[in-house]
């Protein structure tokens, strides 16, 4: 399954918000330096879709507030 997601750091309290066209707006505590924000958006979303860590790819958009999301739902 694949997600937009739009990533708001330095944010005073984590949170995930569904938008009504599907994509995810993500409220992130850490600042965009050296891939923490990204490694807490991967922890935020592990735990949303009860997926593991490793299930979470960031397509693209690494650098960039505006991404895309693949989670692998099908390992069981």
């Amino acid at each position: 399954m694949q997600k937009k997601v739009k990533v708001k750091p330095n944010s005073k309290q984590q949170k995930i918000e569904e938008q009504p066209d599907g994509s995810l707006t993500v409220y992130l505590k850490s600042p965009p330096v050296d891939g923490k924000a990204n490694e807490e958006l991967i922890k935020l979303l592990a735990k949303k879709f009860d997926v593991a860590k490793s299930d979470i790819r960031i397509k693209s958009g690494l650098s960039s507030r505006q991404k895309l999301i693949e989670i692998d739902t099908d390992t069981e």
